[in-house]
């Protein structure tokens, strides 16, 4: 596999996958550009009551590249239905984009037309886990990172291969050639190029629903129910006192005297649910997949783009999730926990918070860890103070109900990956990295920076 492309763009944060259910989403053939009336009233057929849609439209050929010769796939500018996060996913899940995909759109607010931005196109972390080929092949798709885009309701993509040796200087201001149409050899890109179009659906609930709870929305509810009443929007903030009286409650026959004496584990933090940030959860695969005691904790960036304000990062949630689900075929949103740049934690995979949910973020390393993503790209921006110290208070909660100590380090097996064969035992830090047990520049190089100061910030919040 490939490890980190040698462009400005880096590694999505996406990974390994637990075994698939959800197809993806029923395909919407590109056609000729709709009129915007035309698209008001396709856009008011939608249900009102299914919170979301997806958009899937295919990629053709729009010209040739005069550096490479090779064929631009993509999409001329046209009106769509609303939409706030995008990405491009294609068949096969263990193939490579090799290329550079850009897209503008149209505020849907103002009509305007934004400038080119690049979408994160490694693939090697999405791919099927080891031993996983066999149930990915017709289900799992290969996908760039979903960027989020706002409320939009035109696009324009073009996704151009990796330039050959030989380069000419008759390529376009804009960095694609613009000569005639070119319906050539693009083999050099994967098959079933598609662009993803997620409209999140509405805002999430600031108060508790009324009414009957679907199966799977009681479920996902009960799961938390040591924590928090059935329904509840989010698990409320414990001092660090209650906190160890629940961890006694809830795991104490399982401590030695000594951790029953003197347990280190960090005040437990507020949390927004499943239902608090408004998921379908029709959506997601029915049961709960666990795996076995937490002994690290990987910290990701969710390579979306950090042109979001705090309110809308229920949207950027119920987003990821629709695309993981939706347009990867995967069984649940991959992460465990997600954080914002305001520094609220969010519930990411169902199954319970204080239970060890086993997810899908770190390729060879799903098993007997956690995933936390903060939302953002963090390359070359630095993550907010809020966002860090939000990290730290996660896993200090997290990690000590499982008694690991932030600060150290612990040894896990690889189930395989590209950086460590399959069997082989790799000591890592509790608090690691997405790029400490894969070859990817994730979680960026301004976050990964900040991980001894989570590490630090986690073992004093528990009181090491």
């Amino acid at each position: 596999m490939r490890g980190i492309l040698a462009s400005s763009v880096g590694a999505t944060c996406a990974a390994a996958l637990a075994l698939p259910l959800a197809p993806p989403a029923t395909a919407v053939e590109a056609g000729p550009e709709p009129t915007a009336g035309a698209a008001t009233r396709a856009a008011g057929t939608a249900r009102p009551d299914v919170p979301g849609s997806t958009q899937s439209l295919s990629l053709g050929p729009l010209t040739r590249d005069r550096a490479s010769g090779a064929a631009v796939l993509g999409l001329a500018p046209r009106t769509v239905r609303p939409f706030s996060l995008l990405g491009v996913v294609w068949d096969d899940p263990a193939a490579e984009l090799r290329g550079r995909v850009r897209v503008r759109t149209r505020a849907a607010d103002t009509g305007a037309w934004s400038d080119w931005r690049d979408v994160e196109t490694h693939h090697a972390d999405h791919a099927a886990g080891p031993g996983r080929a066999k149930d990915a092949a017709d289900r799992v798709r290969g996908a760039t990172a979903p960027l989020w885009v706002g409320e939009s309701d035109g696009v324009e993509i073009r996704v151009q291969p990796e330039p050959g040796e030989e380069e000419s200087a008759g390529a376009g201001a804009d960095g694609f050639g613009v000569g005639e149409f070119w319906a050539g050899d693009h083999s050099v890109l994967p098959s079933g190029l598609r662009l993803e179009l997620v409209d999140p659906g509405d805002e999430a609930p600031e108060e508790p629903r009324t009414g009957v709870m679907s199966a799977e929305a009681t479920a996902a509810s009960e799961a938390n129910s040591a924590l928090a009443p059935l329904g509840a929007l989010e698990i409320p903030a414990l001092d660090g006192e209650r906190t160890r009286q629940e961890y006694l409650t809830l795991h104490g026959a399982e401590l030695t005297e000594q951790q029953r004496a003197e347990p280190y584990i960090g005040p437990r933090p507020a949390i927004v649910t499943r239902r608090g940030w408004g998921a379908d959860e029709s959506l997601r695969e029915k049961r709960f997949v666990y795996t076995g005691k937490v002994k690290a904790a990987f910290v990701h960036h969710t390579a979306s783009g950090n042109n979001y304000t705090c309110a809308q990062a229920p949207s950027l949630v119920r987003g990821f999730y629709r695309y993981h689900v939706r347009s990867l075929g995967w069984r649940d949103v991959g992460y465990n926990f997600l954080v914002d740049k305001c520094g609220r934690i969010y519930e990411g995979r169902a199954g319970g918070v204080a239970k060890p949910v086993k997810g899908a973020h770190t390729m060879g390393f799903n098993a007997g860890t956690t995933g936390i993503a903060v939302i953002g790209s963090y390359g070359s921006e630095k993550p907010s103070s809020s966002a860090v110290k939000a990290v730290a208070r996660l896993t200090a909660w997290k990690l000590g109900l499982h008694g690991m100590n932030p600060r150290a380090k612990t040894y896990l097996k690889s189930a395989g990956g590209n950086l460590y064969r399959k069997g082989k035992k790799v000591r890592l830090n509790v608090i690691s990295g997405h790029r400490d047990g894969f070859n990817t520049s994730c979680p960026g190089g301004k976050l990964y920076k900040k991980l001894g100061t989570a590490r630090s910030t986690a073992a004093r919040y528990q009181g090491r």
